[in-house]
C-alpha cells in the first residue's frame, strides 16, 4: 500500500488505516486531545493514542465533513462565555460558546462516539 492510497499509517509500529472510515472504527486508537490553530482552523490537530503506545495527530480538516451545523463568524476566546476549551488539549467536551472554534468541539463528539470494531 503507498502513502496515496492510506489514510493514516503509525511511525511506531507501522499499522496503517487505508481510509478515515477504518481509523476512527479501530479500537487500538484512542481520541486524546486537541491542539487548537487559531489563525487556521483545519490545521488545528486531533490527538489519539494507538496501543503501541504512539501518539498520532490528524488535521483538523480531514474531519471537517462530519459536521453541518452552524458555524460563528467570531471567536469568543478571553470572553466571559467562553470556558478555555480550546487551551486545554486534554479537554475534550462540547462548548457552550457563540465561538468559530466551538464547531469542532462537536467534531469531537462525534469522533468520541464513532462506532469501534469489535476486537479480533
Amino acid at each position: 500500500m503507498n502513502e496515496s492510497e492510506t489514510f493514516k499509517a503509525c511511525s511506531l509500529c507501522g499499522v496503517a488505516w487505508p481510509t478515515r472510515e477504518a481509523f476512527l472504527e479501530d479500537p487500538a486508537l484512542t481520541l486524546i486531545g486537541y491542539q487548537v490553530n487559531f489563525d487556521e482552523l483545519k490545521l488545528g490537530l486531533f490527538l489519539f493514542n494507538h496501543t503501541c503506545k504512539n501518539t498520532l495527530s490528524v488535521r483538523a480538516g480531514d474531519f471537517w465533513d462530519l459536521y453541518d451545523g452552524p458555524v460563528f463568524r467570531e471567536r469568543a476566546t478571553g470572553g466571559e462565555e467562553c470556558p478555555e476549551y480550546c487551551l486545554h488539549q486534554e479537554e475534550l467536551s462540547t462548548c457552550p460558546a457563540r465561538c468559530e472554534c466551538a464547531f469542532v468541539r462537536e467534531i469531537l463528539q462525534v469522533i468520541k462516539n464513532w462506532p469501534k470494531k469489535a476486537s479480533a
